[in-house]
Order: C-alpha cells, then sequence, then structure tokens
C-alpha cells in the first residue's frame, strides 16, 4: 500500500516537472520527463511494485535467491576448474585414449631438430659503448638465439 502510494507520488510530481518544462517551450525534454514519470504508476497497475513487495518481505523467496546464487557460484567454479584444466571431460578423454595407445607418435617428432651446426661459428663482438644492450645479448646467446 505504502509502495503505491510513493509511485503514484513520483508519478505526479514528474508530470508536473514535464507540465512546468513544457510552460517554458521546452517540448523535447518534456515529452521526455513525462514518460519517465509515467514508468511508476505503470508498474504499480500492471502489479509489479506488488508483487514486489511480497517476494521482498517473503523468507521463502530469499530462500530461492539464496539457492540460486549457490547454484551460480557451483557454476562459475566448475567453469573455471574446467578452463584450467585445459578443455571438456569429452576432450580429456580422446587425450587419454591417444595416450594409452603405444603407436602413437607426438606430430612433430619426425622433423628434424636444429643443432647448433646450422648457424655461424661466432659473432663479431660487440663494440664496447654498447653496454647497455650486453645483458639482452647473454640471454639471446644462452637460448640460442
Amino acid at each position: 500500500m505504502i509502495a503505491e502510494t510513493v509511485c503514484s507520488a513520483v508519478s505526479a510530481a514528474g508530470l508536473g516537472i514535464a507540465a512546468i518544462t513544457a510552460y517554458r517551450k521546452r517540448f523535447l525534454a518534456a515529452t521526455r520527463i513525462a514518460a519517465y514519470a509515467l514508468v511508476p504508476i505503470g508498474l504499480v497497475m500492471t502489479g509489479v511494485v506488488e508483487w514486489l513487495a511480497d517476494t521482498a518481505f517473503s523468507p521463502t523467496a530469499w530462500a530461492g535467491f539464496g539457492v540460486l546464487g549457490v547454484a551460480w557460484v557451483l557454476f562459475t567454479t566448475t567453469r573455471v576448474v574446467e578452463r584450467r584444466r585445459g578443455g571438456t571431460r569429452k576432450e580429456r578423454r580422446a587425450a587419454a585414449r591417444a595416450a594409452d595407445q603405444p603407436d602413437t607418435m607426438a606430430p612433430a617428432a619426425s622433423a628434424p631438430s636444429l643443432g647448433q651446426g646450422s648457424r655461424p661459428a661466432s659473432r663479431p663482438a660487440a663494440p664496447k659503448g654498447e653496454d647497455d644492450f650486453s645483458d639482452i645479448e647473454a640471454i639471446l646467446k644462452k637460448h640460442g638465439i
């Protein structure tokens, strides 16, 4: 009952502001204000406000929201774990079956590996003035780049 009264008062105040705005020759803004002002009274007339008021004070409804929250947390947790493990259950089973077969070979196993012989034997030494790149050069040499 109180919610309906408040919504009616808000709508009446909004329509009053829209009338004042229209009096000032700002018809587009007045129409927009009137549209916003009619929303609360429309919600009261359709019964949405009564349904919300009944839901807000119902322990059963709040328990239902709690159950929905727990379900959402469980769903989200399983999705996060699934992404970290690397795919769905079907994909993991297919990978396990492929790993159990002894005659399977890695896709890149037949490709020859590149050894140290494919690069030039030595590089020219860096000038003394470029000491700030020596650390980067050492890292690249360590990784064979």
